[in-house]
């Protein structure tokens, strides 16, 4: 035990869970940290939005596809809905550097070099985006930017590129934050606006450092067109909101809208990467993509919810079973609200509008953002969700406060309602720790009154043991189960009572030191009795 704690003492919590318990997810451990400044090169206020063509052709890129492309988005609806970057990825240039070093487009897939293929995406108005990668070659072999980042930074200046997809492959072991940041500092070197991808697969928590690196982030591997991979991505991306905002995204990968999911999870694609706030990047063939597909990547109601001003991510609030309900706050003061079945068969999803932090009002107005169909409520918050479907709406009235969620602290102790470890295991012990802004000490108060650790949408609860109701009972973490020794009142006085029980939540003996657990006691107004949610 001494070792434990000395381990923990001088490591520091989240980096010692990352090493001991490699299974558990980071958005466990680091989710509520307080994100870094972001890269201040003006760009990105909102996630960026356009085409990259890895998804659809893999290595067979040429300077005719990207014009193509350009065009049709110029003239099907894309760009007009704010799709705006023509993305070239892998394959473009030589297999070798010319004499001096430099980067060289292949002359046969691009006839008139980047220089041109940009001057014509440009004079329609849009964009051109670039693929490189930090290491010694792409992924697909060709050359790669490690150590001759200012070079190749400079030609992606001359040529007239906006934006920079920077990959991860053949990186020799140097680390991600060295690498990205070094070209980070070449491109600002420049003079010219390139918006910074870094795509490094959500490695080494890319979302802890950055912010002040790129414009976006990778939190995630490869996504494929597949549901599985899609939810796969979802899941990883999700519980990450706390380290993005304007300027500085999470990003689950490209979207596989019209490349073979079927028509309803083409749709939820598209509203979960909305609500989460990612960059829009279509992965598909644009010059043949059917009405179906343009009709989602051009939905404005959706659009919106992505490209809101105030940034916020989307919150997952509640998951059932599969049945997952987020909330995202929009500038305007309305909350986005998406409604996910994960389930193959067909369920009724429901929340309220005090669960999505809507108070204030004797009803409010239900936007269908599919649909467009509109509707008013009293607070109920419901619809029959196809297995593998969304439904979204937009929700307006009243006023929008946030979802209640934070650290519990002990304030006689000054610390952190605590999980040890981090750990998930039905039955763990919360104890008080120094407050660090892990997810291990981040409490999430349910409408029906339960405290949920690891942030929103989280399924263990605050347990009183065995149901027991005397003095000294111990408290942990139990799976949710509804039932009352996980209910919980937070009183006035700064007391959390079990509504079971009617006993207080103490620290065993009045204790201030780090470790010391939590028990429930007869409420006596001390100050181990005091806590607060914030």
């Amino acid at each position: 035990m001494q070792i434990r704690r000395l381990t923990r003492a001088l490591l520091g919590k989240a980096a010692v869970l990352a090493l001991l318990l490699p299974g558990v997810p980071a958005v466990m451990l680091t989710a509520t940290a307080p994100p870094a400044a972001a890269l201040d090169n003006g760009l990105a206020a909102t996630p960026q939005m356009g085409f990259n063509d890895w998804n659809a052709f893999g290595c067979n890129v040429s300077e005719a596809l990207i014009k193509s492309t350009a065009d049709a988005m110029h003239s099907n609806g894309m760009q007009a809905a704010g799709y705006d970057y023509v993305n070239i990825d892998d394959c473009w240039m030589t297999s070798t550097r010319d004499a001096n070093g430099n980067l060289v487009p292949d002359p046969a897939k691009f006839p008139d070099g980047i220089t041109g293929t940009a001057a014509y995406v440009h004079g329609l108005g849009l964009k051109l985006g670039i693929y490189e990668d930090g290491g010694t070659a792409t992924c697909a072999g060709y050359p790669g930017s490690l150590g001759h980042e200012r070079q190749d930074a400079a030609s992606f200046a001359s040529w007239g590129v906006d934006y920079l997809k920077y990959d991860n492959c053949n990186n020799t072991g140097v680390s991600a934050t060295t690498r990205y940041t070094t070209m980070r500092d070449a491109l600002a070197a420049t003079g010219r606006p390139i918006l910074f991808s870094l795509c490094n697969w959500g490695q080494e928590s890319v979302w802890t450092w950055g912010a002040p690196v790129g414009d976006s982030w990778r939190t995630t591997g490869d996504i494929s067109a597949g549901y599985g991979s899609m939810l796969a991505n979802f899941h990883a991306n999700v519980g990450l909101g706390a380290f993005a905002g304007p300027g500085h995204w999470n990003d689950p990968d490209m979207l596989e809208v019209g490349n073979g999911m079927s028509t309803t999870e083409d749709r939820t694609e598209f509203s979960l990467w909305a609500e989460m706030a990612a960059p829009l990047i279509s992965g598909t063939t644009i010059t043949t993509a059917s009405a179906d597909t343009l009709g989602i990547l051009t939905n404005r109601g959706v659009i919106a919810v992505d490209q809101d001003p105030l940034g916020k991510q989307g919150q997952l609030i509640a998951n059932n079973g599969g049945l997952d309900v987020l909330a995202k706050p929009l500038a305007n003061g309305d909350i986005a609200v998406a409604l996910f079945n994960e389930n193959s068969a067909a369920a009724t999803i429901s929340t309220s509008a005090a669960a999505i932090g809507k108070t204030g009002a004797a009803g409010y107005t239900l936007t269908d953002l599919w649909s467009g169909a509109t509707g008013r409520t009293t607070g109920a918050i419901s619809a029959t969700v196809p297995g593998h479907g969304t439904v979204m709406y937009r929700v307006a009235g009243g006023s929008s406060g946030p979802i209640p969620s934070g650290v519990v602290s002990a304030t006689g102790a000054g610390k952190c309602l605590d999980v040890p470890w981090g750990w998930t295991t039905p039955g763990t012990q919360p104890e008080i720790w120094d407050c660090n802004g892990g997810g291990n000490q981040v409490w999430t108060q349910t409408p029906s009154g339960q405290l949920t650790v690891y942030g929103a949408g989280s399924t263990m609860c605050l347990d009183a043991y065995n149901n027991q109701t005397t003095p000294g009972t111990k408290v942990e973490i139990w799976n949710c189960n509804g039932q009352t020794n996980q209910q919980w009142r937070l009183n006035s006085n700064g007391t959390i009572t079990g509504v079971q029980s009617g006993l207080c939540l103490d620290v065993t003996g009045g204790s201030t030191v780090n470790g010391a657990l939590a028990e429930l006691w007869t409420c006596n107004g001390g100050s181990n009795q005091q806590w607060k949610l914030s």
